[in-house]
């Protein structure tokens, strides 16, 4: 079983709905990288097309993995050697040679699977190729959960408020995925 992730910053909305690139930033790289190496993630793949993005994800993941980072603080860079690149979920999935992609989202769609649904079909081995497609900003584009072979449920709690950071939303979605507690 391989589950990977997908940081999605284009295509994604703002909050007016409009498709962007949203910024990559510092704490989603390190905090997200974390995650995926205590869960035991295959990948974590930052997708932005911006090459200015892209190098500057370059130049602050090569400080942790052969600059000085990576003497100071060996399980950081353990953690950052998990992310890869891409321009596009498409380059993605020729990455991971076709895998099954979940997109997240926050707001509520008809037959969106749920996370623990998920889980049990991890556990029995049914499926075992899974990219997680997580935004930015105001969430994936529609042309993203399109692409995607199903949709996931939104993470919510016991009230009506639903804003979570999507670093909050990767660690949520990996432990319940993945985590070593049962129900």
């Amino acid at each position: 079983m391989k589950v990977n992730i997908a940081l999605i910053h284009y295509p994604v909305l703002n909050r007016k709905g409009e498709i962007i690139t949203s910024a990559v930033t510092n704490l989603d790289i390190h905090d997200i990288a974390r995650a995926c190496r205590t869960y035991g993630v295959g990948s974590y793949f930052i997708v932005t097309p911006n090459k200015e993005q892209q190098d500057l994800v370059k130049e602050l993941i090569g400080h942790w993995i052969s600059g000085p980072g990576s003497r100071t603080n060996p399980d950081r860079k353990e953690a950052l050697q998990l992310v890869t690149l891409a321009d596009s979920l498409e380059d993605v999935k020729l990455k991971l040679d076709n895998p099954v992609v979940y997109a997240t989202t926050a707001t509520f769609t008809e037959n969106c699977l749920d996370w623990m649904k998920l889980r049990k079909k991890i556990e029995i081995g049914e499926e075992d190729n899974i990219l997680l497609a997580f935004g930015t900003a105001s969430g994936l584009a529609k042309s993203v959960l399109m692409e995607s072979n199903r949709t996931l449920c939104p993470i919510s709690g016991p009230t009506s408020y639903n804003h979570l950071s999507v670093r909050s939303a990767v660690a949520i979605g990996l432990d319940r995925l993945l985590g070593k507690w049962r129900i």
